[in-house]
């Protein structure tokens, strides 16, 4: 196979122990040989992860790979939030993914901002047109949207409110990514959304995963892990099939790129990248 052209991307998180951080250096020096166009770091609930993601940016561009910081707003307040993005324009960052973020378990206000729309306005008036701003994007629809045209309405705020960019939830099928798609252009909406994808290293935790975020898994293939049982090499080797023909199929009908999420681990996105000729 070989790709088109198209943008590639690689998701991380922060990791919480110094042992943490050291496996991701040791991923992260596998994954430069790739040559992702960016690396994204995800930002914990309320703030809880904010210098991890600063610290594994900037590792990230010390070792030549461009990275973008997850910004989320969910218990932040302006004064808070003011002060991460000067941070991040005083290190050089120009590129950004503004979130909602999920509210803390038991956490009370929610900040001052109710929605990633007003998180994507609230940088654009602070700092212009400084940072490329992704945001999120939901085919399969997100799962507190009353209706799918409710969901739709709720991103194109976000893409009318100064957002460059989507980057989807994971999905595996791709015909939900496609009438979500269509449906964005029927809605005035032009920005590139990139598909978001998952590669398969264990059903229990992709099904986990997926019950919380609303990611379907299509019965034949949740039905095809559920045989494997414990078998991990069996599950990962039909993961990998799996994955690679949607991306193989994504690209050919026009995506404009991919980006994985990686959960801090290189082997399964390295294959499925390397099967696609990226």
């Amino acid at each position: 196979m070989s790709a088109a052209p198209g943008l590639f991307s690689l998701e991380f998180f922060p990791p919480r122990t110094a042992d943490g951080m050291d496996k991701l250096r040791a991923t992260r020096r596998q994954f430069a040989q790739l040559k992702p166009a960016f690396c994204s770091v995800t930002f914990g609930a309320g703030g809880s992860t904010r210098e991890g993601t600063l610290a594994a940016v900037l590792e990230f561009r010390a070792d030549g790979m461009e990275a973008a910081p997850h910004i989320s707003c969910i218990g932040g307040t302006e004064e808070s939030l003011r002060d991460v993005l000067l941070q991040y324009k005083g290190h050089g960052i120009r590129h950004v993914v503004a979130l909602r973020g999920d509210l803390p378990s038991g956490a009370g206000a929610a900040g001052d901002f109710r929605y990633a729309s007003d998180l994507v306005a609230f940088i654009r008036r602070e700092t212009g047109d400084w940072f490329q701003i992704d945001v999120a994007a939901y085919p399969e629809f997100h799962p507190q949207a009353a209706s799918p045209q409710q969901d739709l309405e709720a991103f194109k705020r976000k893409v009318d409110a100064g957002a460059d960019a989507a980057i989807t939830q994971y999905f595996y099928n791709a015909d939900a990514y496609w009438h979500f798609v269509d449906a964005c252009a029927g809605a005035g909406i032009a920005v590139p959304i990139v598909p978001g994808i998952m590669p398969i290293q264990s059903f229990s935790k992709l099904a986990r995963f997926s019950d919380a975020c609303g990611a379907e898994i299509p019965r034949w293939i949740r039905k095809r892990l559920e045989g494997f049982g414990d078998d991990t090499a069996s599950i990962r080797a039909f993961g990998l099939d799996v994955v690679t023909e949607l991306c193989d199929g994504l690209l050919a009908r026009g995506a404009p790129g991919l980006h994985f999420y990686t959960l801090n681990h290189a082997a399964l996105t390295t294959t499925i990248w390397q099967r696609l000729g990226l």
